[in-house]
Parts: structure tokens; sequence; C-alpha cells
């Protein structure tokens, strides 16, 4: 009867960027009521089997108090160690599992690393962290409920789930890591708090999406050139001393103006060449990766990552199959 799997990070929300700026805060309390919202969507639906990822906060343990579900509720059989890894083992289990859909609760930081081993398991994302681009800010109610037509393959896939892009690092053969919206090679020392919050130490950013509507650094691209997400190309721009200024919103509250030396956009697998080190490397808002001074890392665009959920279509396409009404006798 269809299985579904929630991953939500404990984590996410809490960076740095509620001291530097004005992010909200997004307390484990409250997803441990957006999970409720979600497992009672989900019931609704007739899903059988719930498997939660496990945490340090006990989010999942949280979410199941006082609830009266008939579906099965079961926990992933693994140790949480309560770091990112744990996102990421999880995915790949419920990948391995040939789960129906996964509903993750996170920011862009989350995602990312969810869709590392996500493999074809549709993703349907509730934004709770700092930069939301690839999330988005939906009802916990809704989301169950629309993964579970995904799930139960009430809805035609085609239809509901697209492909995202994704970008690539590269070491010659070896693939270090991933980003769906934004890498950023910063002059920045050290990883330390992780989060990219100081213009001024920004030298390259690589985009899969511009727009003006965003938030966080691929807000800059919106500013020069809007990008859709089915333009099946990326935006390069190199910050520093030029004919162009933007002003954009990096981070809640923080719209700083930033010098841009030139920009383009860039093709699928074409690959441009980071700038030989020190450097370090965001990923969707997060330093992730030192670069050392002889280092010599590239960039692609690969337009098959993640599979992601439109939520509003998939109820959509459900209403209009009649999926939520029964005629009475």
């Amino acid at each position: 009867m269809g299985s579904v799997g929630i991953i939500a990070n404990p984590a996410s929300g809490k960076d740095i960027r509620r001291l530097v700026a004005y992010g909200s805060v997004f307390s484990n309390r409250e997803k441990v009521n957006i999970v409720k919202r979600v497992l009672l969507g989900l019931d609704s639906t007739g899903v059988e089997d719930v498997f939660l990822m496990p945490d340090y906060y006990g989010i999942g343990q949280r979410a199941l108090e006082n609830l009266n579900l008939s579906l099965n509720v079961s926990f992933l059989d693994m140790v949480p160690e309560g770091t990112q890894d744990d996102s990421t083992r999880a995915a790949g289990i419920l990948s391995e599992m040939d789960t129906g859909c996964v509903v993750v609760l996170g920011g862009d930081g989350t995602n990312r690393v969810v869709a590392k081993t996500s493999g074809e398991t549709p993703l349907l994302s509730i934004a709770t962290g700092t930069n939301n681009v690839f999330s988005c800010m939906v009802e916990g109610t809704l989301a169950g409920i629309a993964a579970g037509v995904v799930a139960l393959n009430k809805a035609n896939l085609d239809q509901v789930v697209s492909q995202m892009p994704r970008l690539e690092i590269w070491r010659d053969s070896e693939l270090l890591d991933i980003a769906l919206v934004d890498v950023v090679v910063s002059t920045s020392s050290f990883i330390a708090s992780r989060a990219i919050w100081d213009v001024s130490t920004i030298k390259e950013i690589f985009l899969t999406r511009s727009d003006p509507g965003n938030i966080g650094i691929s807000s800059l691209g919106g500013a020069l050139c809007r990008l859709p997400l089915n333009a099946r190309q990326g935006l390069y721009i190199k910050v520093g001393p030029g004919e162009k200024k933007v002003r954009a919103p990096i981070a809640p509250g923080l719209i700083p103006w930033v010098p841009i030396e030139s920009f383009r956009l860039f093709e699928v697998d074409e690959e441009l060449s980071l700038p030989v080190g020190p450097t370090v490397i965001a990923l969707d808002g997060e330093r992730e990766i030192s670069q050392g001074k002889e280092e010599r890392l590239t960039i692609k665009l690969n337009i098959h990552g993640p599979y992601v959920v439109d939520l509003h279509e998939a109820l959509r396409r459900a209403s209009e199959k009649c999926l939520f009404i029964i005629n009475q006798v």
C-alpha cells in the first residue's frame, strides 16, 4: 500500500546567520509539530508504512506522542551521530528500500546531503532552514497528503515529479561533492562557522538557478540574469571591481552591495576550472571543502539531479481524479 520516509534535521535553522543577520529560528519543538501534521496527512491517504530517521533530539518519538494512527510507523535501523551524515545515510537506506516518497524537513543544506543518496526516490521538502530556495514553505498536513498521493501512485508521477539539476565538484575523475543551488568560492581561510555571509570574501559563484524572488547567494544571480530551472544552463558570476554592482538579500535581513566583474551562462557538462587555492568552497550556503594551494578542481552542471515532488500539482491531479471523495449510498 505504499511507504513514505521522513527525514527531519534537528540542526537546520540554527546557524550563525541568526547572529549576523535576522534568520528565523526553527525550533525542534516546531519540527515535532510539523512531523505530527505530516503523519496525520499521510494517515488520511491510506499509506501503510512510514519510516522515520532517528535523531539526537527525538523528533520522531515526540511526534508520535498522543497520535492515534492506522498506519505503521517505525524507525530506520541506524544510530544517529548528530552530523549531516545522518540525513545522507537515512536517504540511502530509504532509497534501497524503494520508498515511494521521502519528506525532508530542512533547508538547502539538508536537502543537499539527502540528494547525495536519494537516487530516484521523489523528495518533498518542507523549509525549516535559513536559506530555503530548494525547499518551500508548505503546511505539513498538505505535505503528508501529497507524499501519500505520490507513494500510492494515485497521480501520474511524470506529471507531478521533476528531476532537478545539480552542480558537481570534481577532482580529476573523482566526484567530491554536489550542490543543488549554489557553489561559492571564498578566500576565507577556515570552514569554521560554515555559513557564508561576508561578501568581501567571495570570489566566484556558480548557480543552478537565479531568481530575484530567492534568498541567499542565488539572489545575486537574480539581480543580474533570471535563470529558470528548465533552462538547462548554469550561471557563473565573478565577484570584483567592474562596471556593475548589485544589491541582493544574501541572508534574511542582510542586503549588501556586491561588485560584479563579469557573469555568463554555461552549458550542461561544460567543465569550469576553479581558481587554484588556497580557498574554501561553500555548497548551498555552507562551507564544506578546503582547497589546497596546488589542488585543481572543476565544476559541472548535471541536469540529472534529485527527483522532486510538486506538492500543488500532486494535490490538483489527485483532486481531478476525485480521490478525496466518497459517494455515499
